[in-house]
């Protein structure tokens, strides 16, 4: 098992891509924090499914947003699980406004969860890796950093932002045994894209050279290579995952 004797925290490990990704690790060995904002239920799931398997499991609530609020979810996810070796910077929100819709307000609220968030997790976190001399951490972006998306100019800058702050994390990460790299998903069946209208769902479908969206345990293979010590010579990468769609405008 890869991550026996670890300890991941997963934001937004709910639903979607953080809910395979927190299964996918404790399938693995590690005990699982499983963050979220309002899905109560839907997260003690999780933890009941992951408890099932033999491994400790805590729910972990907090606004990402809330600085005090991390902390204190931190230090209780390590008072009661004893570390934090793993970290998934997945929460986040999608934005489908068009240039002249998008208002400051919204615009705002983006960046706050999807780049300021991921910034203050691990901020919330980095000490006590660096204290300890390990960690992992791995940042979910979106191939709308790489590539422009009708009616997702705030989403896709929030997005080239958390691509951005995996760079620059990577050096002073580095020499306190630290690696922290991202990846960057295409179209995923999640909730979030059940946001979307169905002809933009199509667009998607068709203009994917595999010819289909991808599936949450797929990007959660790759979050755990990620994390895992087969990819013990990478730091401050990305690593695309579309279906060949980021070929295609």
């Amino acid at each position: 098992m890869r991550f026996k004797g670890k300890t991941a925290l997963v934001t937004g490990a709910s639903r979607g891509i953080g809910k395979e990704t927190a299964i996918k690790l404790a399938k693995e060995g590690a005990d699982i924090a499983v963050h979220y904002v309002q899905s109560a239920v839907k997260a003690e799931n999780v933890c009941e499914k992951i408890r099932t398997m033999g491994r400790r499991c805590v729910t972990a609530p907090a606004e990402v947003t809330d600085r005090e609020a991390l902390d204190a979810m931190v230090e209780k996810v390590i008072d009661e699980l004893g570390s934090i070796d793993l970290l998934v910077n997945n929460a986040g929100i999608i934005g489908k406004q068009s240039f002249n819709e998008l208002t400051p307000q919204q615009w705002d609220r983006i960046i706050a969860v999807n780049l300021t968030g991921a910034f203050n997790v691990i901020w919330a976190v980095k000490d006590h890796m660096m204290e300890r001399k390990f960690g992992r951490i791995v940042n979910v972006a979106s191939i709308a950093a790489l590539a422009v998306r009708p009616n997702q100019m705030a989403y896709g800058a929030s997005k080239a932002g958390v691509i951005s702050l995996t760079k620059s994390c990577c050096e002073p990460l580095a020499e306190h045994n630290i690696r922290i790299n991202c990846v960057a998903p295409g179209a995923t069946k999640t909730d979030m894209l059940g946001e979307l209208s169905t002809e933009m769902l199509e667009h998607m479908r068709t203009t994917t050279p595999l010819g289909r969206v991808g599936e949450p345990e797929e990007i959660a293979d790759i979050i755990a290579f990620l994390l895992s010590e087969e990819s013990s010579f990478m730091t401050g990468s990305t690593v695309i995952a579309s279906g060949g769609r980021i070929l295609f405008p």
